[in-house]
């Protein structure tokens, strides 16, 4: 089996040395070796890592190895299924810098959250996007990761220690840290397995004692009009792509391919928004009808993300999605739309996910602008 290795953006000598001694130093802090070790790996065209040199220039890396395990093979829930690899993955890739200019304002209950934290807590930010929580309680040291390279490059670009990661297999030492964060992250992994994953993984880098805060969208939106923009996934596409352990719709049969319109009174454009899905999608992505009734209780959605034509023409991303059937033109609104998988969480499925956890107790729970939280203790 192949894997990826770690992308490392921008990490201080400590750092990197971290992968290989016991002791991590930062800022004047001691912390163990933050990374797991990689034994019974063998490494293939394995190139320098470039970190940042004297002139204080950020560098990054140009070309990135594969390893091969020796013994054993990847369980199925660490195996990236295809709807998050095309609708998550390549799609922040290919906004990452329209989308990072649009995500600076920092949520009170996580700004709340960081800044009760001791002082020189080591914090994880799992998912950590553009970063803009990272470094925010200058008390405590903060790393970074996230799936995506090029939000990863803003990150580094900024002078935060980074790397891409997958949040199901987080390549950092057990018990390492004293805090964690996953914001609206679980919410893009297609399967409960995975999302349950996500989190064993961020209880196992944290400390005996260590909290981990974690916001997902919730089903129930404060703003309804939102979600009529939205497009629900029906039955056959969930059971084909999601596959067993995830909440699902039932419904008898398979609807006709069609989308949401994004307002009740534009059918016109809702018509050739439908036609131009049922190209795209044909044979592949059935989407559920508008006038399933089991819509009011869909929890899989594709949620559109405009990048205007004067951002998309900044790479050639756009035109490969363009080419290949992953976004589409939307004339009237100059942009090149694509769509975002999203499973929205309902009230109290994020308890039940950890509800068979014997090293973590929830410790408090909210909901705060349509997004539910918890907050976890890490116990053993």
């Amino acid at each position: 089996m192949v894997f990826c290795f770690p992308r490392l953006y921008r990490f201080t000598e400590a750092t990197w040395e971290a992968f290989s001694l016991p002791i991590f130093v930062f800022r004047g802090v001691r912390h163990p070796g933050i990374f797991k070790p990689m034994r019974g790996i063998k490494v293939k065209g394995l190139s320098s890592l470039r970190t940042h040199v004297s002139d204080g220039e950020s560098h990054v890396q140009q070309s990135i190895p594969l390893v091969e395990e020796e013994t054993g093979s990847s369980s199925s829930v660490q195996s990236t299924p295809e709807i998050e690899k095309k609708y998550v993955h390549r799609v922040y890739d290919a906004i990452a810098p329209h989308f990072s200019s649009t995500r600076f304002a920092k949520w009170p209950k996580v700004a709340t959250f960081l800044s009760s934290l001791p002082s020189g807590s080591l914090v994880l930010d799992a998912g950590c996007g553009n970063g803009k929580y990272l470094g925010f309680n200058p008390d405590c040291t903060f790393v970074g990761c996230d799936i995506s390279g090029p939000l990863i490059k803003i990150c580094a670009d900024r002078g935060h220690e980074v790397l891409v990661a997958d949040a199901v297999n987080l390549p950092y030492r057990t018990g390492f840290g004293d805090a964690a964060l996953s914001i609206a992250v679980l919410h893009h992994l297609s399967t409960e397995n995975r999302r349950k994953r996500a989190i064993d993984e961020l209880v196992r880098a944290v400390k005996k004692g260590g909290l981990i805060l974690i916001t997902v969208w919730a089903v129930e939106q404060e703003d309804q009009s939102l979600v009529t923009k939205w497009t629900p996934l029906n039955q056959k596409y969930v059971d084909e792509w999601i596959g067993p352990g995830s909440p699902r719709i039932r419904s008898p049969s398979p609807f006709t391919l069609e989308s949401i319109p994004e307002t009740e009174n534009n059918s016109k454009e809702h018509e050739k928004d439908t036609e131009s899905l049922n190209h795209m999608f044909k044979g592949t992505m059935p989407l559920a009808s508008k006038d399933d009734s089991c819509v009011q209780n869909q929890q899989e959605y594709f949620v559109p993300w405009h990048l205007p034509y004067h951002r998309a023409e900044v790479s050639g991303a756009s035109a490969c999605a363009l080419a290949n059937g992953l976004a589409k033109k939307d004339d009237n609104k100059g942009a090149v739309v694509y769509n975002r998988y999203y499973h929205v969480f309902s009230e109290g499925e994020l308890e039940r996910l950890v509800s068979g956890m014997n090293n973590a107790v929830v410790v408090d729970r909210f909901f705060d602008k349509s997004n539910w939280c918890i907050i976890l203790q890490k116990t053993l």
